[in-house]
């Protein structure tokens, strides 16, 4: 796929598809805010003092995590220009960067725990992707990743949203994962698993990862 190809795939979505989103379509903010949640519990009991959110889009998760984590210095990554640029105006107190997530523009060890929800399945290379993830990691630090599971009712429901509310992310899934196959490129990645949690009817896979 050429780099021209994904450019456009990824400015399909507007800026504040999930500021918008969330507040305005039910099934969105159902979806979302259960996915907030349970990255929510994960973070519980941590104290992070630099934490990373690779695939920020608009800073929506981000901001959650900056309001949970005060004393924390939250950033936030995306490859798109304007999603960075929304990202600024509506959340001006996190450190928002256009960066691609195959080559983060940060020092080895820089983060204690890294962030990536709904973006390992939209990237060219995953591995390399969990592989800079796991550079930026301190020894020991943590990251959290999660996606759709591509069940059966995931791949219908995605189907038809593709058709109508959710058609700006046709073609957006370069990858199709399931739980298996995920579990295997974090260990490829060199990642322990130490919490799992499958969510939204089955939909839904949540991970925290140890960097070994």
């Amino acid at each position: 796929m050429t780099t021209n190809r994904l450019k456009n795939i990824w400015s399909q979505v507007p800026p504040d598809y999930y500021e918008k989103g969330i507040t305005r379509n039910f099934f969105q903010k159902l979806w979302h805010i259960r996915k907030w949640m349970i990255v929510k519990k994960m973070i519980q009991g941590t104290k992070p003092r630099r934490v990373l959110d690779v695939g920020c889009a608009s800073g929506w998760l981000a901001a959650r995590v900056a309001k949970m984590l005060p004393k924390a210095l939250v950033t936030g990554v995306d490859v798109s220009p304007k999603m960075i640029d929304y990202a600024k105006v509506v959340h001006p107190n996190i450190n928002f960067i256009k960066a691609d997530a195959h080559k983060l523009p940060f020092s080895d060890g820089s983060f204690d725990l890294i962030i990536c929800t709904e973006t390992l399945e939209h990237v060219v290379d995953p591995l390399r992707v969990l592989g800079e993830i796991k550079r930026c990691l301190i020894p020991k630090g943590e990251a959290i990743i999660s996606m759709d599971t591509g069940s059966l009712l995931f791949k219908i429901i995605w189907f038809f949203w593709t058709k109508a509310k959710g058609r700006v992310w046709r073609k957006a899934h370069l990858h199709k994962f399931n739980k298996n196959k995920l579990q295997k490129l974090f260990a490829q990645a060199n990642f322990k698993v130490v919490e799992q949690q499958i969510s939204h009817l089955g939909m839904a896979m949540t991970f925290r990862l140890r960097r070994t």
